[in-house]
């Protein structure tokens, strides 16, 4: 499928547009253009383009509006050395994209066209990609429900579209060891549910828990199993590993309750590949208090698309406390943030053929 270009009538000047990118920040810089292809019992997918970004103009009868049926994926574009251009993963994103919406009741989009959607984009909006060190382009592609009707039932029309946004770091300062907050009132996911598709309300859910966790001072929330309030699953948009003493990494099995992350099964892979052993197994807060007080757990770290990896220095929770190792960051934690960072930009060898470089 292609995506003709329909040129923005007034792009942000250049001058401003580099004014813009100095420091962006996370997800509030967005560029001048967006993809955008149309669904439809009658025509399937079709109507795809390159168009200016602008708000949308919708029915209060839209059904995403009612029925919340969307989903939606992140992915960065980096700048080369050499000036090229490069996504990491892109296909497994499309294929996530896909098993969201089979869980939600929405047409899969073909991996072709997710693909050909992202590389127009990014090609398009080159010049919005930081030139700060850790910059980059993030991709936010979504699908909304966008029949006007107010009965419960799949939707017969549907929007995917493709914003751009230039990103710098995650975190406000740069990256540093996050202190979490144990959420025992509140639950992301369970199983049957929608906890290992990326659709909005997954992260709707968790907001209370993570304003809990800001106003009790710390940065994230950390969720535990909805059954039995005792196994660790996952930060509020990120997956999460624990770091041993004799060199093992563990981290919550995909059991349907959590987002299988692109971040995650990448740093498996490199855990695996540095020789370390590694594990996809249960692991209860009880035992992460136990481990961190007696030394036998030496680090942990949070993963995602858009913080990369994040040291986690402290934990608490409504009677107690505790730190992770020194609390600061530990060299398991940064070995797998400087390798996985070198291969997305192009610096390290790409053994497993994750880099798609598209100009």
């Amino acid at each position: 499928m292609d995506f003709p270009i329909v040129p923005h009538p007034a792009p942000v000047p250049a001058s401003e547009r580099n004014a813009r990118i100095v420091d962006p920040g996370f997800g509030r810089v967005f560029t001048d253009h967006m993809a955008v292809v149309r669904w439809s019992e009658a025509e399937g997918w079709h109507g795809a383009e390159i168009s200016a970004r602008k708000p949308l103009t919708v029915d209060p009868a839209t059904a995403v509006l009612h029925y919340a049926q969307e989903i939606f994926e992140g992915l960065k574009a980096y700048r080369l050395d050499d000036g090229g251009l490069a996504l990491f993963r892109p296909e497994a994103n499309a294929r996530r994209f896909q098993a969201s919406a089979r869980r939600m009741a929405m047409p899969e989009l073909p991996e072709d066209v997710f693909l050909g959607s992202i590389e127009a984009l990014v090609k398009a909006e080159k010049d919005w990609i930081p030139t700060i060190d850790g910059g980059s382009l993030y991709l936010r592609p979504f699908l909304i429900a966008s029949e006007v009707f107010l009965g419960v039932k799949p939707a017969s029309e549907y929007l995917y579209m493709v914003l751009a946004s230039s990103a710098g770091s995650y975190w406000k300062g740069g990256a540093r060891p996050v202190s979490l907050w144990v959420s025992h009132d509140y639950s992301r996911a369970a199983i049957g549910g929608t906890g290992d598709a990326k659709c909005g309300g997954n992260y709707a859910a968790s907001l209370v828990a993570q304003q809990e966790a800001i106003r009790r001072g710390h940065d994230q929330v950390v969720f535990l199993d909805a059954a039995e309030r005792r196994w660790v699953e996952e930060l509020g948009g990120m997956n999460i590993f624990f770091v041993f003493d004799d060199g093992s990494i563990v981290t919550p099995p995909l059991t349907g309750t959590i987002l299988p992350g692109i971040t995650r099964d990448s740093i498996l892979q490199l855990a695996r590949d540095a020789g370390l052993t590694v594990r996809e197994e249960l692991y209860s807060i009880d035992q992460w208090r136990a481990d961190a007080e007696s030394g036998r757990l030496v680090e942990s770290f949070a993963c995602g698309t858009a913080a990369v990896v994040t040291p986690i220095g402290k934990v608490a929770g409504p009677d107690y406390a505790f730190t992770v190792g020194s609390g600061a960051t530990g060299q398991t934690t940064q070995r797998m943030l400087d390798t996985l960072s070198a291969i997305q930009r192009g610096r390290a060898l790409d053994a497993h053929g994750w880099l798609r470089r598209i100009a």
